[in-house]
């Protein structure tokens, strides 16, 4: 049997309330008496749900730091419980009733997740102009992932692009693009969604490749149907990387809205460097943690700190260019598949991915305090 929710509260009306809530979402959960007795599921469960008391017990009996930690409480959290909540890796605080609906579809999901394994995580990938080579880098991200052993969602969110399925020379093969997919209920299962989408040859995978493509037309996907998507993935524990457009449409930022990480690829020149700068803004309102690719070389010798300092934003991957890329694509051969720099870059933001932390909404909440 997988691992259970944990759930350590000391007050008893909102224990009783959180029991109800894990009741309506179909969720099984641990009931931890103390730090001790949570430390034995603390790395395997999927979902923890703490209350500030249990927050302050759990960072003073020296649990380390894990994702999938929420702060509950019918109020405002102290400055204290805020501070342990951030410290252990909590990604939200939640006050009921009025965060009931949220608290209830996270411990869904958590139902799902019960084996144990990861929650999913969502990367978007964002050019700073036009051409800076966003689409091939999320393609590529996918392709690392696959073959690499990872059950994998690419989907595309800018039904101007012409396809993401033409980047991987897969606008022949069979299956769903979002033309094609009605969501009403906005819930799919992943299993569901990949036997309906285009599974693309890639070379030797030890993983599966989901793509959901727009068309070649400006028909594109609707914020909730991209929402419900994004949620299949993360709920199956998969990675789902997204291609989305400069331009804030609702699909668009209902992807950033999910995102993880956001990776914002940039050319290493001026003038792609003041075109980002205003994408930048607008991410920055938009989605959580925000990184830069940097594509070299730079003609006229701007280094990727550089940017990163005119920006205010990290450096995840620097790229080089790769020999022969574009005539690769147009040859059908997906991206990523061999050992240059593209597929490098998509490792590294691979393990960006993996390693980004919880919520910044919740640690500015805390020093806000």
């Amino acid at each position: 049997m997988g691992e259970r929710t944990l759930l350590m509260v000391e007050e008893p009306e909102l224990l009783d309330a959180l029991l109800r809530l894990a009741a309506a979402a179909g969720c099984e959960v641990h009931r931890a008496a103390d730090a001790a007795d949570a430390r034995r599921h603390w790395s395997t469960s999927p979902f923890a749900v703490l209350d500030a008391a249990s927050a302050i017990r759990c960072l003073s009996g020296g649990l380390p730091r894990r994702g999938g930690v929420v702060l509950a409480g019918f109020g405002s959290a102290s400055v204290e419980a805020l501070r342990c909540a951030v410290a252990i890796g909590a990604e939200q605080a939640i006050e009921l009733p009025a965060g009931e609906a949220w608290l209830v579809e996270r411990l869904a999901r958590a139902a799902e997740l019960g084996s144990g394994e990861d929650p999913g995580r969502v990367l978007a990938v964002v050019g700073g102009r036009g051409g800076a080579g966003a689409s091939v880098l999320a393609a590529a991200v996918a392709v690392v992932s696959s073959r690499t052993g990872g059950r994998t969602l690419l989907v595309d969110c800018d039904p101007l692009g012409g396809g993401l399925d033409l980047v991987l020379g897969a606008e022949e093969v069979s299956g769903l693009r979002w033309p094609e997919l009605t969501i009403t209920d906005g819930r799919v299962p992943a299993s569901a969604l990949h036997a309906a989408l285009p599974a693309p040859a890639i070379g030797r995978s030890r993983g599966e490749l989901g793509v959901l493509s727009c068309a070649r037309s400006t028909s594109g996907p609707s914020a909730a149907a991209v929402a419900a998507v994004l949620d299949a993935g993360r709920r199956a524990g998969e990675t789902v990387v997204c291609d989305v457009p400069r331009y804030p449409t609702d699909a668009a930022l209902a992807a950033l809205a999910e995102a993880d990480l956001t990776a914002l690829v940039v050319p290493a020149d001026v003038r792609a460097a003041a075109a980002a700068g205003r994408v930048a803004a607008v991410l920055a309102e938009q989605t959580r943690r925000v990184g830069l690719v940097v594509r070299g070389p730079s003609p006229g010798g701007l280094a990727p700190s550089d940017l990163a300092a005119a920006l205010d934003l990290p450096v995840l991957p620097e790229m080089a260019p790769e020999r022969g890329l574009g005539r690769a694509i147009e040859q059908g051969v997906p991206p990523g598949r061999g050992r240059g720099p593209l597929a490098r870059a998509a490792r590294e933001l691979l393990v960006a991915l993996r390693n980004a932390g919880p919520s910044d909404e919740l640690e500015a909440l805390w020093r806000a305090s």
